[in-house]
């Protein structure tokens, strides 16, 4: 009877595992079905289908303050003239109290739109001389289109500053020429009425709308008369009502992007993008076999949620976004490891498999929130500070974090659970999770692995020798001066597809970074949106190239120095006070230090091998010290595991107790790493030139920050904590109470 319900049970258990792998393997086609129709038509920015980007600083007309109300209105007009353009995906965004951000992708007629969109319509009223009377915010209401007393087109403006229209018109009617001049964005250096008065009125070839002459004051509507057609008289209306506005707008930066480079970059990028991701799945199932693949199939569920996510709150994917949903995966698999090597440790002493997944996956949550709390204050930081890509790279880390904590840390953590409830794995705990059953040695203690590694008495030598690289490195980058790319000098860079030479012609080159598949020119001047015109023309004609053009002022150079600054200063604050709170203040000031040293360590790479320095490098370095954090953080939570596992932790005892927790993390921190840094090599290898450096830089952070977390972090703590621990301790009553019965003998 008995052998009769074994085996039943054992069919049953058969019939559970053969249903939830086909769960499994359903979840793993449909998420890389259904990425597919998501990532076509998801939005793509500048860097991925091509289009322009400008930056528009906005300036009162007449000198007066600029407003919120001012800004406000200038951005729906703008947000107008790209309705006309017919745009599907549009990003204006007010940039700072006095800027407005434009960046129109996949856009066709890039010289039309931009002719449009900084033509701005301003309406102003000049006397015979040109002498500016009144600006639009005299008007109220919109333009209508009306007719003249001939019945002719005309445009019909309304009044809302009523005394200032009458105290004008009560000036100009005492002048010998009297005439109130209406004009559509006069340029002083061009526009004259002496020059336009006999062709004013001909929209099509004037500015100078019309010229009234003034017998009387007034103050009620005015109506604009000309040889207009309907045709014409209904697009000066369009113009007046999206861009009659008392500000101007000064174009500070602009990006050109044409069509076939993004194309190519975000090929690329996809081709790189899926390699890594075969890549991590492998990885995950040659070490922790079944568990490791169901965190694979995971991962493709977190990364088709990623893209469905963006999707959704209609976000413009970029280059870096693309490279943060990469670094993601490498992150999310941090998750599913320290889950796996709690289950092992678990496994190990000899707890059933039931058990042993229960409270691997119960001890490792802390620190899987923990370290992926601390990246997203970074990412958050990045969002609020970082413009343009470096803001789209943001959200998609955002994205990926919350992710990471739904599908990695809940659903991937249930999954697993389910199958090894199954009891069908009991005695195929190498299967399950890739643990041999001669690593299985029942104690009560959890084994220490690596014990012949003392990571914490190389200290002496180590730190030295690590503070005399980094003053070396960086005295030699600044005698020899890093490559600054244009965002932090100002001027002009041309990135091409091609390595050939390029003679520029008049313009003079400040430096050429040629790489893989492309080279990128740097000259001082900021270029014009004439001169971008010709550039590029010149470029497809003569070379065949296409290009991504990129023009920074100096105003915007001190603006992104002052924000790069600021957001690592931020981040560095943001995630002491974290720290602090979870673990105590030594725990913070050791975390801070060895990111610290990642981040120089980054820097001096760039300074010594001369790569270029961009705004995107900050959210590079920004990057490695959210991830490097989450490295740090999941051995200082071993570290207070051990620390609370013990009573009255003594000087002499804790080199050992940090010894030992470094080792127990030690193979995680390698195969998260190694996961992390699988798609960031290939995205080196087979993606896009455009990141290269943020590729670059990322590994060299990521892999800097795997020393720092091993060795300078670590040691950090145990000096800090040696000196807490050599102070005074304050003994409270209760405390002075037990000895002093302890010494009476009561309980000896």
């Amino acid at each position: 009877m008995k052998k009769k319900q074994n085996k039943e049970k054992n069919k049953n258990n058969k019939l559970k595992i053969l249903i939830g792998t086909f769960i499994v393997l359903l979840v793993l086609f449909g998420s890389a079905y259904l990425c597919i129709p998501i990532f076509k038509n998801i939005n793509y920015g500048l860097d991925l289908q091509g289009g322009f980007e400008v930056l528009y600083e906005i300036e009162p007309l007449d000198g007066n303050k600029l407003t919120k109300d001012m800004v406000y209105n200038t951005y729906k007009a703008i947000l107008k003239r790209v309705d006309i353009l017919g745009v599907n995906e549009p990003e204006i965004a007010i940039e700072d109290d006095n800027r407005i951000r434009i960046a129109l992708a996949g856009i066709k007629n890039k010289e039309e739109a931009r002719e449009i969109i900084s033509s701005t319509a301003v309406l102003s009223f000049r006397d015979y001389n040109d002498n500016l009377l009144m600006t639009s915010d005299v008007l109220g209401g919109s333009a209508k289109v009306t007719t003249d007393q001939y019945g002719r087109p005309a445009v019909s403006l309304s009044i809302k500053d009523t005394d200032k229209f009458y105290n004008v018109t009560n000036k100009v009617k005492d002048m010998n020429n009297n005439l109130i001049v209406i004009w559509l964005d006069f340029d002083e250096n061009k526009d004259s009425f002496s020059k336009e008065k006999d062709n004013c009125g001909s929209l099509s070839t004037s500015r100078c709308l019309s010229a009234a002459r003034v017998e009387k004051a007034f103050a009620s509507d005015v109506i604009i008369q000309g040889n207009f057609t309907i045709e014409e008289a209904t697009s000066l209306v369009e113009l007046i009502n999206s861009g009659s506005l008392p500000t101007k707008l000064n174009e500070i930066s602009s990006r050109t992007v044409e069509a076939t480079y993004g194309e190519t970059a975000l090929n690329k990028t996809l081709v790189a993008g899926i390699i890594g991701i075969i890549l991590v799945l492998l990885i995950l199932t040659i070490i922790y076999h079944f568990s490791g693949f169901v965190a694979g199939t995971m991962l493709i569920l977190y990364t088709m949620l990623s893209f469905l996510v963006f999707y959704l709150i209609e976000g413009t994917l970029t280059l870096p976004g693309i490279a943060a949903m990469l670094l993601g995966i490498g992150m999310a698999v941090d998750a599913s490891v320290i889950s796996f090597e709690r289950i092992k440790d678990q496994l190990k002493i000899g707890k059933k498999l039931n058990e042993a997944v229960t409270l691997g996956n119960k001890e490792s949550l802390s620190s899987i929130l923990d370290a992926n709390i601390t990246t997203i204050i970074v990412a958050i930081i990045l969002f609020i500070l970082g413009q343009s890509s470096v803001k789209g790279f943001a959200t998609m880390l955002i994205i990926n974090i919350l992710l990471t904590i739904i599908v990695l840390v809940f659903l991937s953590k249930t999954i697993i659970m389910l199958f090894a409830k199954t009891g069908f794995f009991d005695d195929k705990i190498n299967l399950f999770i890739g643990l041999s059953k001669k690593k299985i040695m029942p104690s009560k203690e959890i084994r220490i692995p690596f014990k012949k590694i003392d990571f914490i008495k190389s200290r002496r030598i180590i730190l030295p020798v690590v503070l005399l690289i980094i003053i070396g490195g960086l005295t030699y980058s600044l005698v020899t001066h890093f490559n600054l790319a244009v965002d932090f000098t100002g001027g002009t860079s041309i990135s091409v597809n091609t390595t050939k030479d390029i003679d520029l012609g008049e313009y003079s080159v400040n430096k050429i970074d040629k790489a893989k598949d492309g080279s990128t020119i740097v000259i001082n001047e900021k270029l014009t949106k004439e001169e971008i015109k010709a550039l590029e023309d010149k470029l497809e004609n003569e070379y065949n190239v296409s290009s991504n053009i990129y023009v920074v002022s100096d105003l915007v150079k001190k603006e992104l120095i002052k924000n790069a600054l600021l957001a690592v200063l931020i981040s560095l604050i943001g995630i002491i006070i974290y720290v602090s709170f979870r673990f105590r203040m030594n725990y913070a000031i050791s975390g801070i230090v060895a990111l610290i040293h990642d981040a120089l360590i980054t820097l001096i790479f760039f300074g010594i091998f001369k790569l270029q320095i961009d705004s995107v490098f900050i959210a590079a370095i920004l990057t490695i010290i959210g991830y490097s954090i989450n490295d740090t953080i999941v051995t200082f939570d071993m570290i207070r595991r051990n620390y609370n596992s013990k009573n009255n932790v003594t000087k002499e005892e804790l080199p050992e107790l940090i010894n030992n927790s470094v080792r127990l993390t030690f193979f995680r921190t390698i195969i998260t790493t190694a996961t992390t840094i699988v798609p960031i090599i290939c995205l080196i290898i087979f993606g896009s030139t455009e990141i290269l450096n943020f590729d670059i830089a990322l590994l060299v952070g990521f892999v800097a920050g795997v020393f720092s977390s091993i060795y300078i972090s670590n040691s950090l703590l145990l000096i800090l904590e040696k000196r807490r621990l050599s102070k005074p301790q304050k003994i409270t009553k209760e405390k002075e109470e037990k000895e002093e019965i302890r010494i009476k003998g009561i309980n000896c």
